[in-house]
C-alpha cells in the first residue's frame, strides 16, 4: 500500500471512529493418530509474524506456503474492531498472509449497505485494497444472506469449501447442522485429496467460556467425521476471547471470537486449556508448509499472546 493509501486509510478510520460508538463489553478416548502441538521454540517465522508494530524486518516464509489470518466475532464498527484492523495490516507488512478466515458474527445490529461499508470494509480497507479475500462462514448473530455479498467469498451457499495448496477449507454453518450439511461434509472430506483439512465455523465444540462452554451436541455432529478423515486443526468464534485448548482426540481446537467483541475474565481455565486470552482483542495468524502449522496470536497492542507449531496427524492405514 501506498504512503498516500495509507494516510486515506487512517484520515477514514479517525472519521469511523469518531462517529462509532464505545465498545460494548459484555458481562464477565484414546486417538487411532496423533497431533502435536508444540509451543516452545516456534519458527523463526513464528517468532515474528507479529512483529509489524514493533518494527521488526519482515520474516522470511517457507516456499510454497499457505498464509492466512483468522478473525472471530468481529462486525461491530467499534473502536476495538477498528484498532484491531490496524494492527492486522501492520501484521500483513511484516507476514504478509494471503487470505483471511472469518468464523461467523460478521455483522452485529443491523445489515444495510452503509453497515457493510462501517462494520467490514473500513476496517480492513488497507488489506480489501491489497486484494486479500476473506472467506465467511455464518454465526449466530448473522443474518443468511451475507452469503450473497461477494466481499465473503461464500458465493450463495451457507457451508462451502475451498483449496489453498496443499490445505482444503471447510467452511460450516453450526447454526443449521443439518442431515444434508453432514451428508456433504462426509462426502467433501472423503474426496478432499488434501494432505491438510481445516474446517472453520463459528460454535466451539470445546471452550473453557463461562458465558456459552463447549457445543457437545455439535460434537457429537461433526467430530466423528473429523476423527474419520484425519483433520488436524478446527477453527471456531463465538466466545468473545482467544483459546488453545489441549488436543482433544488427536486435533487442535482454537477459538478466535475476540476481534472486536470482548468478555474480559471469562476463560475459567479448565483442565481443557492450554493458553486463553481475554485482556484484549486479538486474531490468529498462520503458515502451513509439509506437515506443520506455525501459529502466532497477536493482541490490539501487538502483543504476542500465544505461538506454536502443530504438526499434522497422521491416521493408520487399514489393514
Amino acid at each position: 500500500m501506498s504512503r498516500h493509501s495509507r494516510v486515506l486509510h487512517l484520515v477514514l478510520v479517525l472519521l469511523a471512529l469518531a462517529c462509532a460508538a464505545p465498545a460494548q463489553i459484555a458481562p464477565q478416548t484414546k486417538p487411532a493418530r496423533s497431533t502435536a502441538v508444540a509451543t516452545s521454540a516456534p519458527s523463526a517465522a513464528a517468532r515474528t509474524i507479529g512483529a509489524g508494530a514493533a518494527g521488526e524486518t519482515a520474516p522470511s516464509v517457507a516456499a510454497n506456503s499457505v498464509r492466512f489470518a483468522v478473525l472471530g466475532d468481529s462486525g461491530t464498527g467499534d473502536r476495538a474492531q477498528y484498532e484491531t484492523g490496524v494492527m492486522l495490516a501492520n501484521s500483513h507488512d511484516v507476514f504478509p498472509f494471503e487470505f483471511v478466515l472469518m468464523v461467523g458474527d460478521n455483522m452485529y445490529g443491523s445489515e444495510r449497505p452503509q453497515d457493510f461499508v462501517r462494520k467490514f470494509e473500513l476496517p480492513y480497507k488497507p488489506l480489501l485494497d491489497a486484494k486479500i479475500p476473506f472467506y465467511a462462514a455464518l454465526g449466530n448473530h448473522d443474518d443468511p444472506n451475507q452469503r450473497f455479498y461477494k466481499p465473503f467469498n461464500m458465493n450463495g451457499e451457507r457451508y462451502y469449501t475451498f483449496k489453498k495448496g496443499n490445505v482444503r477449507f471447510f467452511a460450516l454453518d453450526s447454526n443449521y447442522m443439518d442431515r444434508d450439511q453432514v451428508a456433504w461434509l462426509q462426502r467433501e472430506l472423503a474426496n478432499s485429496g488434501s494432505d491438510w483439512k481445516i474446517p472453520f465455523f463459528h460454535h466451539p465444540l470445546y471452550s473453557s467460556g463461562g458465558t456459552h462452554g463447549s457445543e457437545v451436541d455439535l460434537r457429537a455432529q461433526v467430530e466423528p467425521l473429523f476423527l474419520q478423515y484425519g483433520v488436524s486443526v478446527v477453527l471456531a468464534g463465538h466466545e468473545h476471547f482467544y483459546e488453545r485448548i489441549k488436543p482433544q482426540k488427536g486435533i487442535a481446537y482454537f477459538t478466535t471470537g475476540g476481534a472486536a467483541k470482548l468478555r474480559e475474565g471469562d476463560i475459567r481455565k479448565t483442565d481443557m486449556t492450554a493458553v486463553g486470552f481475554d485482556a484484549d482483542t486479538s486474531y490468529l495468524l498462520a503458515e502451513i508448509a509439509g506437515n506443520t502449522m506455525n501459529f502466532q496470536t497477536i493482541s490490539r497492542t501487538g502483543k504476542r499472546v500465544d505461538a506454536g507449531t502443530v504438526t499434522k496427524m497422521t491416521v493408520p492405514t487399514s489393514r
